[in-house]
């Protein structure tokens, strides 16, 4: 198989099983690549990240596979003789990659397609690989199928799936995507929306202010980047993540993750061994448990660029604040 574009986890510092990767740079092998054995391993579908390298402490990045085998298995991994480390994405560009994804791999040849342009509108599917779409105000889109994509791009909409490795998306104001499958991904780009997501290593993303991202499945990953935004996980080894003014992050899973970047913000982690970071000025609230799950200490410090550093990583160990 010639040249493949997809997608690869990596632990924070851009290494994988102990190799180090650069940026922009091309690696190969001189053995043919054989899939779970040899060669260099990513995935086609964007969210399967997830299920090598969780939301918290992964970094992800595209990648271009050359001389690929040719077997697959159950997910999308794929394994290449040569691979190029493309540039890094962030949680919302996986979401939107898996969306786009979804949509280009739904079979509208063989499988009704649901689609309105009017005001008021309503487009369901029931069926596997199916498609819903509205771009009037006020509209619904909703797939009970696996594969499913549903859309909006007018205000006042919703868009939901409940089959596995579906998409719903946002782009007016008020609105609300949600999944309830496995490996989905919810997008919101308009003001004041709400992306959920309750299945496994799923994705819910908001661009807009006053927006909300929930995941409460494990590996899952929440992000906002508007102001006065809420991203919040009950997963296991999940990641929050806000960009705005004044937000909050949040994370009740064990080894999970909550950061924060906008100023005024708050990161909460009350799983055990769970970790978080903050911009200058933001506040952490990290939580220590014992190995039943009680909690033994709860602080909250400053990020003040002294004692507690900027984009730095922190837990509670034996009640002390300490790196990551």
């Amino acid at each position: 198989m010639s040249e493949l574009h997809a997608f690869k986890g990596f632990n924070e510092d851009l290494t994988c099983r102990g190799f180090q990767y650069v940026e922009g740079e091309t690696y190969e092998q001189d053995a043919p690549a054989r899939l779970c054995s040899t060669g260099f391993h990513a995935v086609t579908s964007p969210l399967d990240v997830f299920s090598y390298y969780p939301p918290a402490g992964s970094v992800y990045h595209a990648v271009t596979l050359d001389d690929v085998d040719g077997k697959r298995e159950d997910d999308s991994k794929v394994a290449g003789r040569r691979i190029k480390v493309g540039a890094r994405l962030s949680i919302p560009a996986l979401v939107k990659a898996h969306i786009d994804f979804v949509w280009e791999n739904v079979k509208k040849d063989d499988v009704p397609a649901a689609s309105n342009t009017g005001y008021r509108s309503a487009a369901s599917n029931t069926g596997d690989y199916s498609a819903a779409s509205n771009t009037g105000y006020r509209s619904a889109a909703s797939n009970t199928g696996n594969y499913s994509a549903a859309s909006n791009t007018g205000n006042y909409s919703a868009a939901s799936n409940t089959g596995d490795r579906s998409a719903a998306s946002n782009t007016g104001d008020r609105s609300a995507a949600s999944n309830t499958g496995d490996y989905s991904a919810a997008s919101n780009t308009g003001y004041r929306s709400a992306a959920s997501n309750t299945g496994d290593r799923s994705a819910a993303s908001n661009t807009g202010d006053y927006s909300a991202a929930s995941n409460t499945g494990y590996r899952s990953a929440a992000s906002n980047t508007g102001n006065y935004s809420a991203a919040s996980n009950t997963g296991n080894y999940s990641a929050a993540s806000n960009t705005g003014y004044q937000s909050a992050a949040s994370n009740t899973g064990y080894q999970s993750a909550a950061s924060v970047e906008g100023a005024e913000s708050v990161a909460i982690v009350t799983g055990k061994d769970s970790k978080a970071s903050g911009a200058l000025g933001c506040w952490l609230v990290l939580t220590e448990r014992d190995d039943d799950y009680r909690i033994v200490s709860v602080q909250s410090v400053k990020v003040d660029g002294k004692k507690v550093k900027a984009g730095v990583f922190y837990t509670l160990r034996d009640g002390k604040v300490v790196t990551a």
